[in-house]
């Protein structure tokens, strides 16, 4: 399929760089009108990404699922770790009352205080009344320290602060963007990505997006359309080389899902479980130094699964009311999940150029004439490329 062919919004970034789509890689399920996380109605994504100097490759990435005028209402949520070596703060009131309310930021390990107080400060200024009760931040994060400066004081609360704001509707740049800027992927850069897919249900259509910061893989696993194109694409590959101290595969992955399809918050952790498997099509084994943590979130139901101080005795109409998807047809969500975390690690890898960051540290782009040449000469693959 030739990128001409397809919606731009599918093929290429705003930027211009081209998605995984226009590399003719083939991916099932049907995408929403920009292929992001965005298209599940109300959310909004921001980055602010910080590139100074020789050796500064970070930034912030917040998505707000209800948008910035919503913040406070709650969302059912769930959230899965597959693999612990990595943070992600707010879980335990995640587990316990099974709703979030904040926006979410992704950074890079090392600045996850600073984030964390910046979105209080946002919070604070822009909805007084919430901080007047108690602030639980969900802030989630990657190694950035092979092209960053990590332990440097370069990302502060008012980065957090402005990547709320910046938060919008629309396609979304990806790759070297917002908390990705420093992130590599199987041996080239990485960064931030992601997808969706619209999923029917009886006369309703329902979106499932999702947003990955991919920052995990050794290149020798790289698949792509179920190809071993790593196996083949051994050269160029300074991460696994040299004197830096982490092994290949290190550095860890946090993808967000959400929807609007009305959900438990147990149906929420059940897409959260599914992540991995988006993520395994994509070549990784999950490696012991990476952190993999997933968070997933509906936007239906708004009004219900608050938590906030009673100030009188409960009533006879004082109950929440939740419709949900029931658990027998919840397979065409988890298929979406699958699909969409695939894509979304693809276009984080595609949507990219090569990085020289701190010492020097260099990481290489995705060569794309070469993939397209090992998936066209691939047969379960070859005639769709």
């Amino acid at each position: 399929m030739s990128t001409s062919s397809l919606p731009s919004e599918h093929a290429a970034c705003p930027s211009g760089r081209p998605r995984a789509r226009a590399l003719g890689i083939p991916f099932d399920g049907a995408p929403g009108p920009w292929n992001a996380i965005t298209d599940v109605p109300g959310v909004e994504v921001g980055h602010v990404t910080l590139v100074e100097g020789q050796s500064v490759r970070t930034g912030v990435t917040a998505l707000l699922p209800r948008g910035r005028e919503a913040v406070g209402t709650p969302c059912a949520a769930g959230w899965y770790s597959l693999n612990g070596n990595g943070e992600m703060t707010g879980t335990a009131w995640i587990e316990e009352a099974g709703s979030l309310t904040l926006p979410v930021c992704v950074t890079n390990t090392h600045a996850v205080g600073p984030v964390h107080r910046g979105i209080i400060d946002w919070v604070t200024d822009n909805h007084p009344e919430l901080a007047r009760q108690w602030l639980l931040p969900v802030v989630a994060e990657t190694w950035d320290g092979y092209l960053n400066d990590i332990s440097g004081p370069h990302v502060r609360p008012e980065h957090a602060v402005a990547a709320i704001g910046a938060a919008a509707h629309g396609p979304l740049e990806e790759g070297s963007v917002g908390g990705g800027t420093g992130m590599n992927c199987y041996g080239y850069k990485g960064g931030s990505g992601t997808a969706s897919r619209v999923v029917g249900y009886g006369p309703d259509r329902y979106t499932v997006g999702a947003l990955v910061q991919a920052n995990f893989g050794e290149r020798r696993e790289l698949t792509i359309a179920g190809v071993p194109v790593g196996r083949h694409l051994s050269d160029d590959n300074p991460l696994e080389k040299g004197d830096w101290l982490a092994p290949g595969g290190a550095g860890s992955v946090i993808v967000m899902i959400a929807t609007d399809a009305p959900l438990l918050p147990g149906q929420c952790k059940a897409l959260a479980r599914r992540v991995p498997i988006g993520l395994g099509r994509t070549g990784t084994t999950g490696g012991h130094f990476s952190g993999d943590i997933f968070l997933a979130l509906s936007t239906a139901n708004p009004g219900s699964l608050a938590s906030t101080f009673p100030t009188s005795e409960p009533t006879e109409d004082d109950y929440d009311i939740l419709r949900s998807v029931p658990w027998g047809r919840m397979d065409r969500f988890y298929e979406a999940v699958v699909q969409a975390v695939e894509e979304a690690v693809h276009n984080a890898l595609v949507a990219n150029t090569e990085m020289t960051g701190r010492d020097g540290h260099r990481t290489p782009a995705l060569p794309h004439d070469r993939v397209r040449e090992l998936l066209a000469s691939h047969p379960d693959v070859r005639g769709t490329v």
